[in-house]
């Protein structure tokens, strides 16, 4: 008669590989031979283990519940999983390896290693405010490391000095089945020798020392777009590091920054401008002349402006960097008061004060 693997970790057909894992756990944890030295223990842990060897594996979960048996009896041991890592050297239990094995969806399928792609780089670039609002080219040197020209980034000095790893016959992976108290239990892991690429190198290259790479400089044009703003990330592909052993390289990022303006200040797309313009200009209007990023323009000031008066210029900011259009540079005017005036200038002036009744002891506070 075939076990009920469910009742002996004490879950339910619907529970999900979660909540299977997590009963595991508290039944491994409590019958471990390490850990309860009762009569029985081993057997019940065996048994646990061989029921939770079934309810990860999702194949044969299935044949279980069609069939009431994998029609793999675990006499022969768990395929795919070795105990020997459950004990750690210090004679204690390492419960993530064997929940990894069971539950981590492996049972020992690992996968030959291949050659990792190249690192990503980051490059901080400092442009001004007009570059960013025209956009620019710019030329940038990236030390960066490169593939090996006389290796071509294989590492070795010869295609000759490449051959099939001796330790898993080029396969990457290599098998172990031991024997232990609960059966036999095989694995298949990663070759150390060759990092699970299945390949040796016997003379390595003298260029690189078999690195594959080497450290260069290289110059790299970089397109910024205009409406770049503070923080905006340049992506460009396969400019970064070289990819291990011929793999592909990584990309470069470019991150950009705007200069402290000495004029303008810049909000989103808009700028703004603090300009002073004269009492007279503010009282009677007139014409002034505005700097702005194309070169200077002309602004009509009306007649009785007040002073922090802001004035908008369209379409005179930092072109919109997604879509189509053109931020505004806003004006604030600052009347300028006089620190000193002559006897006529002051004479005109109370002269205007006793007409302007409304104003009445402004101007003989400013000017006394």
């Amino acid at each position: 008669m075939s076990k009920d693997y469910y009742k002996i970790l004490g879950v339910n057909k619907t529970d999900t590989k979660e909540e299977i894992k997590k009963a595991y756990k508290k039944l491994a944890k409590k019958y471990h031979p390490d850990l309860n030295k009762d009569e029985g223990s081993t057997e019940k842990f065996k048994e646990i283990n061989e029921a939770a060897a079934v309810l990860a594996d999702d194949e044969k979960r299935t044949r279980y519940d069609q069939f009431g048996t994998t029609a793999e009896q675990f006499g022969s041991g768990f395929e795919g999983f070795d105990f020997s890592d459950i004990m750690s050297e210090s004679g204690g239990f390492d419960f993530d390896n064997i929940f990894e094995g069971f539950f981590g969806g492996g049972f020992g399928r690992s996968r030959k290693r291949g050659p990792q792609r190249g690192s990503d780089l980051r490059y901080d670039m400092e442009i001004t405010l007009e570059e960013a609002a025209n956009g620019i080219v710019k030329h940038i040197d990236v030390p960066r490391l490169e593939q090996c020209d006389k290796c071509h980034g294989s590492g070795a000095e010869s295609d000759d000095d490449i051959v099939n790893c001796p330790d898993c016959n080029g396969a990457g992976m290599q098998r172990r089945t031991q024997r232990t108290p609960f059966g036999m239990f095989s694995t298949t892991s990663t070759c150390r020798k060759c990092q699970g690429q299945g390949k040796h190198i016997k003379n390595e290259c003298k260029v690189c020392d078999g690195t594959g790479v080497v450290k260069k400089t290289r110059k790299i044009e970089i397109n910024v777009p205009a409406g770049a703003e503070e923080g905006t990330n340049l992506l460009v592909r396969e400019q970064g590091e070289a990819g291990e052993k011929g793999a592909h390289p990584g990309d470069l990022y470019v991150i950009i920054h705007i200069k402290e303006h000495d004029v303008f200040e810049r909000h989103g797309d808009d700028i703004y401008i603090k300009i002073p313009i004269s009492f007279t200009i503010a009282a009677l209007g007139g014409e002034i002349e505005v700097p702005t990023l194309e070169g200077k323009a002309k602004l009509k000031i009306p007649a009785g402006t007040q002073t922090n008066t802001i004035f908008k210029m369209s379409g005179k900011g930092i072109p919109y960097l997604h879509g189509h259009g053109t931020g505004n540079e806003n004006v604030e005017v600052i009347i300028h008061v006089p620190e000193k005036l002559s006897k006529k200038g002051k004479d005109i002036l109370k002269q205007f004060e006793k007409e302007n009744k409304k104003k009445k002891g402004f101007l003989k506070e400013v000017f006394g």
